[in-house]
């Protein structure tokens, strides 16, 4: 047998180039309302039933393609990877996005939640992991199948309430993503975030969902919605051990904003890590560059760590944030 053959077992992380060329296939799923979503797996050719499969849900508005080299490391390292885009970005967009109003909650509660039921469907009886990216980290709880998830890592996730983006940054990023934002999708009906540098062009529900400035996650618009249609919110129905990692220089994910996530998993272990630049040796790291392979030695590992184990390393990098 193949050493990437071999189940997922011990906390190791495999020394070897990664490819050139991603080995994800694409794929298109439909979600339960019909919607086409496209993404990319990544498969191993003999299957083996104690091999975790990982889904990786992106930042908003962030294409799954930013996590392929990453999608890699997992796949070089014993796992089955699925990733996806939302809909309403990259693979799948639809013709045209002027009044497409998805929202936050359809990328979860539909989008995640069919991405749940193709990794049960295609990998039957394989443990089910998650990697959740800022708003990913979100979307892991509002599929309906959460009790499926094994492990969960999620990496700077909240969804920006205002009040805790960092001090310095507050009422800038306000500007730009509670005013600026909202204005820019009334006009052209959705938001043309990639005509600006800001992200891809994002639906507008996304972006009433985003803007809206609550505290509380059922007071977003499209929360709302969703706890008047089942009761509740999904979150309790998530069992996973959980990894919370943030970067002490991402301005949106402060401990408030984590904690104030992690919160919603009530029924899940869920451990904090608070790493600084510093202590992986570099100036700065912020929001969005842990997906890059620049840090495939010093930050990935955890992640992996806690997906092959559901434990921190004793050389973690990182201190761990006590939980109220």
């Amino acid at each position: 047998m193949n050493l990437k053959d071999k189940p997922a077992l011990a906390s190791t992380q495999i020394e070897r180039p990664l490819p050139v060329t991603p080995p994800g296939a694409p794929f298109k799923e439909r979600a339960a309302d019909g919607f086409v979503l496209g993404g990319f797996t990544w498969r191993h050719a003999l299957p083996h039933s104690m091999r975790p499969v990982v889904i990786i849900n992106a930042a908003t508005s962030v294409r799954c393609r930013h996590y392929s080299r990453f999608a890699d490391y997992l796949f070089a390292n014993d796992f089955e990877v699925i990733t996806y885009d939302y809909r309403g970005i990259g693979e799948s967009r639809p013709a045209s996005l002027k009044n497409f109003n998805a929202s936050w909650t359809d990328w979860g509660a539909l989008d995640f939640e069919a991405m749940l039921k193709r990794a049960q469907r295609e990998f039957p009886g394989q443990p089910i992991d998650v990697v959740g990216h800022s708003f990913g980290g979100c979307a892991a709880g509002l599929g309906a199948s959460g009790q499926s998830i094994r492990r969960l890592v999620t990496v700077g996730a909240q969804f920006a309430y205002w009040r805790d983006y960092v001090p310095a940054h507050r009422w800038r990023m306000f500007g730009k993503w509670h005013v600026v934002m909202p204005l820019m999708t009334m006009l052209y009906g959705y938001f043309p975030g990639k005509r600006l540098g800001w992200l891809e062009d994002t639906p507008a529900g996304v972006v009433r969902d985003w803007s809206t400035p609550t505290a509380r996650f059922e007071e977003r618009p499209s929360g709302r919605a969703l706890q008047a249609k089942t009761g509740g919110l999904p979150f309790a129905s998530v069992s996973a051990r959980t990894l919370a990692i943030s970067i002490s220089d991402d301005p949106y994910g402060t401990i408030s904003a984590i904690e104030r996530l992690l919160d919603y998993f009530t029924n899940s272990s869920n451990t904090h890590l608070r790493i600084a630049p510093q202590d992986i040796g570099e100036a700065e790291v912020g929001h969005f560059a842990f997906f890059r392979s620049a840090y495939q030695a010093t930050l990935w590992p955890i992640a992996l760590s806690w997906l092959q184990t559901g434990e921190l390393a004793p050389d973690t990098p990182g201190r761990q944030v006590p939980r109220s």
